[in-house]
């Protein structure tokens, strides 16, 4: 019998994810359709921003602690779920669909003999059960999915589901001391580009393709993100040349994405990449070519040489903003 919905939440470097108060919101909505408690835990060292978590309508949030999860080890978090899960009586469980969700949760469910719908943007209740939508086709199409299997396990897409915060529910928070937690494998180093945001998490994006000709027009792409504040990502193609490190790098091989706005700069639009893209809010193309596949899905395309298109735009947001 179904008990509780249960989110794991991201934290990284000691704070949690901005995409960790999205799986709050959102099981908190599902558990009032279900009319099931929620609960959310979260698995680190010291995490300081756990106070902005209350008040998402999540009845308690427990965080399990270890000077050794200051980095990731999928053989311990994978344990400490599973024995929550299992304790609490979990009958949903929902991940965030990161890099973190997307290697933790097909090894919970594999242990819990869950099934799991991955990548989901939207939820909603049918008959007292969860019916998840997610794309497939490399974005072309969607479908609806329900599990079968009595544990239920879906990972969300980042930027799609808004943190609503209810303040009339206070949270309980627990810390759970782990002593000996299993480290059979343990992430050792994290390399971060510093200073740079995440295309994983950013509001807004701009990407750069084969169309810059080189690594050296990057800076084109570097001065409009700059303005913006926007992350800077990139095709395929230019992280196989070698132009970009792959950790920018936007698509079905890469991130998938879902910002308000992305600014698509000399990317064609090879299914590839609009399979990690194509759930943007706005999109912005700038292409040479008015007959890029990039257009059929853009809200605003400007078919025009980037070289002069980027300079001009960036130069208009540089005085807007003056």
């Amino acid at each position: 019998m179904a008990n509780k919905i249960l989110g794991i939440l991201e934290q990284s470097e000691g704070r949690l994810k901005k995409v960790s108060f999205e799986v709050l919101s959102l099981i908190a909505r599902l558990s009032g359709e279900l009319k099931l408690e929620a609960e959310a835990l979260v698995i680190g060292s010291e995490i300081e921003n756990m106070n902005d978590a209350s008040g998402y309508g999540v009845n308690k949030i427990t965080h399990f602690k270890n000077i050794n999860f200051q980095k990731y080890s999928s053989s311990a978090y994978k344990n400490i779920v599973y024995d929550y899960a299992k304790e609490t009586g979990a009958h949903y469980i929902f991940f965030p669909n990161t890099s973190f969700g997307k290697d933790l949760s097909p090894l919970v469910a594999a242990k819990l003999g869950a099934g799991i719908g991955m990548d989901c943007i939207h939820f909603e209740v049918v008959d007292n059960d969860i019916i998840a939508t997610r794309p497939v086709y490399a974005g072309k199409a969607l479908i609806d999915i329900k599990l079968k299997s009595e544990v239920k396990i879906f990972t969300i897409r980042p930027n799609i589901f808004k943190p609503i915060k209810l303040n009339s529910l206070a949270t309980n928070f627990d810390v759970k001391q782990i002593d000996n937690p299993d480290l059979k494998t343990k992430v050792i180093e994290f390399k971060k580009a510093e200073g740079k945001l995440d295309v994983a998490e950013a509001d807004i994006i701009v990407s750069g393709g084969r169309g810059l000709k080189g690594p050296e027009n990057f800076y084109l792409v570097e001065n409009l993100a700059e303005e913006l504040g926007a992350a800077i990502g990139a095709s395929r193609a230019a992280v196989d040349a070698g132009w970009r490190p792959h950790r920018e790098q936007v698509g079905q091989t890469g991130k998938t994405v879902s910002p308000s706005l992305y600014i698509a700069c000399g990317i064609s639009g090879a299914i590839q990449h609009l399979a990690g893209m194509s759930s943007s809010k706005y999109i912005v193309a700038i292409n040479k070519d008015k007959d890029a596949p990039i257009f059929s899905i853009a809200d605003y395309g400007i078919a025009g040489d980037l070289f002069e298109v980027i300079p001009a735009l960036s130069n208009e947001i540089k005085r807007i903003k003056s």
